[in-house]
């Protein structure tokens, strides 16, 4: 598998689109916390070495080019809450987190490169969809890290609130330990109502 490069950005560039921001989210499969999305722009002068989908870097790498992004590039984080995850539906509250990320960008990105297969539709500038966007391009890499480094330190402090359900080691994903706790402990705040598992304990028979 290749690693993901500046190809799509280049081909912007050339037709104009000079601030170019990859855009991605993370959290849509988790049952508890906020979806998280990022929107970054590099420069193209000084494109971190190592960029990469979040998934396949250790987290001490991710941490290193998370704080090399911040200094580096322009970086915008947003969220959706539980209560908008559980109100909207994951799908359209990961892509207000997107929209949200994206206006805050100041100025605003010339083009828009979206993880995905969709883009959200309160989005009004240029953008395009990219399925496995983090793999293809280094802007969405970078967007991907980003947003997974602040969502995992959401985490981290909700863990310290809620004990048990390992959250500071999941990042509320559905683990043995996630779900056990949801059994033995309850459902907190921060869960997702709307999700199967969490339904399933609230409304038992």
């Amino acid at each position: 598998m290749t690693a993901p490069n500046y190809e799509l950005e280049q081909a912007l560039r050339a037709q104009g689109y000079l601030r170019v921001a990859g855009v991605d989210e993370v959290g849509r499969g988790p049952l508890a916390g906020p979806v998280v999305a990022a929107a970054v722009i590099l420069n193209p002068e000084d494109i971190p070495a190592g960029l990469n989908d979040s998934k396949k870097l250790t987290a001490k790498r991710r941490e290193a080019l998370n704080q090399i992004l911040l200094e580096r590039a322009e970086v915008s984080v947003a969220e959706a809450s539980v209560e908008e995850i559980d109100k909207l539906n994951i799908l359209r509250a990961s892509h207000l987190a997107m929209e949200r990320a994206v206006a805050a960008m100041d100025p605003v990105p010339d083009y828009l490169l979206i993880d995905g297969n969709l883009i959200p539709a309160g989005l009004s500038l240029p953008a395009q969809a990219v399925v496995k966007g983090d793999a293809k391009s280094v802007s969405i890499a970078a967007a991907s890290i980003v947003a997974k480094i602040r969502r995992d330190r959401v985490m981290v402090d909700l863990a310290q609130q809620h004990p048990g359900y390992g959250w500071e080691t999941n990042a509320g994903y559905p683990s043995k330990q996630h779900r056990e706790a949801l059994q033995n402990l309850g459902v907190t705040p921060h869960h997702r109502r709307s999700f199967k598992p969490v339904h399933n304990i609230l409304y038992q028979e």
